[in-house]
């Protein structure tokens, strides 16, 4: 039985699709979850209230996004 082994012969398309999947889905939503805590944290833990902790998470949000975005060449 462990002489039917070859190495490097599988077929892992769908392990990389699922590994792509998954680090996207972490990049992402780590990214909304931070905006979120900025959101919640300038609005009811500072004075400063809703529409400075509005934008606040909104600049995180698109520096999160021009950070994370793909960039090209960056195959692995």
């Amino acid at each position: 039985m462990a002489s039917e082994y070859h190495r490097g012969e599988m077929e892992i398309s769908e392990q990389k699709a699922t590994y792509a999947a998954f680090m996207a889905l972490t990049k992402w939503g780590s990214l909304a979850i931070a905006a979120l805590l900025v959101l919640f944290t300038v609005w009811f833990c500072t004075p400063a209230g809703f529409i400075p902790g509005f934008v606040s998470a909104l600049v995180t949000t698109v520096a999160g996004v021009f950070l994370l975005r793909d960039k090209p060449g960056s195959d692995h």
